[in-house]
């Protein structure tokens, strides 16, 4: 069943877990995500990052955002669908101004006061419309780059409570030890940052770059204040190798009628990897 992500967040907040948004490019990965949910018994979220649209070309937002709402109203658990980082305002509300009812209006790179004026500025004229907006501060960077390099970008407590009662964001991205990508080694999430950063304001607090964390550590964040969790690195590894694989079998065969049936081979390859991460990961009740 469809449900908004806003409400799916509030709802992993009241039960001290998160909700996970997969990151998917096409009806395949979306598919998987939907019917991995039905089969895990949790509710999720089907997340599109902008650049598979505007550079990649893999889907258009509207086409997008209709394809992930049908395919939650296929099954019986909450799903949920959201538009990840956008730099712009004018992104922001074309993607709204087609169909997604969450999206993230990232102003990272600026200082605070002027993430705060350009995200408030989103946040205002989505309201209006009924769209959720997720915001960021401190700065989530690459995996490459390392931990030590990014300590000086982690959210601070005290400017994660003035933005968010400043521009009144219905979710906040935080910077605690997480990164986009591939880790080169084992990240540590900063928990007491986490904890304090969850007493100086009560949005919904959601991790980016969760590819390569430790399951434990990922269990403690969401006990301790994360409400949403990103997956996208590790994901789309899990379909290069399953489209990989198919690629293989159906060169001995010789036949290239058989690409017709890619899709459902990839379907079943990534439903069981949805589950087992809902399963695995989420304690909803």
């Amino acid at each position: 069943m469809y449900e908004t992500t806003k409400n799916l967040m509030h709802m992993a907040k009241k039960q001290h877990t998160a909700v996970i948004a997969f990151i998917c490019m096409d009806y395949t990965m979306a598919r998987a995500v939907a019917y991995g949910a039905e089969a895990a018994g949790k509710p999720a979220i089907i997340m599109l990052y902008p650049d598979h649209v505007k550079t990649f070309h893999t889907a258009g937002f509207a086409g997008y955002a209709k394809m992930a709402k049908e395919l939650a109203e296929e099954v019986s658990v909450p799903v949920g669908f959201h538009c990840d980082h956008d730099f712009s305002k004018e992104g922001v509300l074309r993607t709204a101004e087609a169909g997604f009812d969450s999206v993230m209006m990232d102003a990272s790179e600026y200082d605070l006061e002027e993430n705060i004026r350009r995200t408030g500025e989103v946040v205002e004229q989505l309201h209006e419309k009924g769209v959720s907006v997720e915001g960021e501060i401190g700065h989530v960077g690459l995996a490459c780059e390392g931990q030590e390099t990014q300590k000086d970008l982690y959210t601070k407590p005290e400017a994660a409570r003035k933005f968010c009662e400043e521009t009144k964001v219905d979710a906040l991205a935080i910077s605690i030890g997480n990164a986009h990508g591939a880790y080169k080694e084992t990240p540590q999430l900063d928990m007491e940052r986490l904890e304090a950063i969850a007493e100086a304001t009560d949005t919904p607090l959601v991790l980016h770059g969760g590819s390569g964390i430790p399951d434990e550590q990922l269990q403690e964040a969401f006990e301790k204040g994360i409400c949403k969790f990103n997956l996208g690195t590790d994901y789309l590894a899990r379909y290069y190798e399953a489209v990989e694989d198919f690629i293989k079998e159906s060169k001995e065969k010789k036949d290239p009628v058989k690409v017709i049936e890619m899709p459902e081979f990839v379907i079943k390859r990534l439903t069981p990897y949805v589950e087992e991460r809902l399963r695995t990961l989420c304690k909803f009740e």
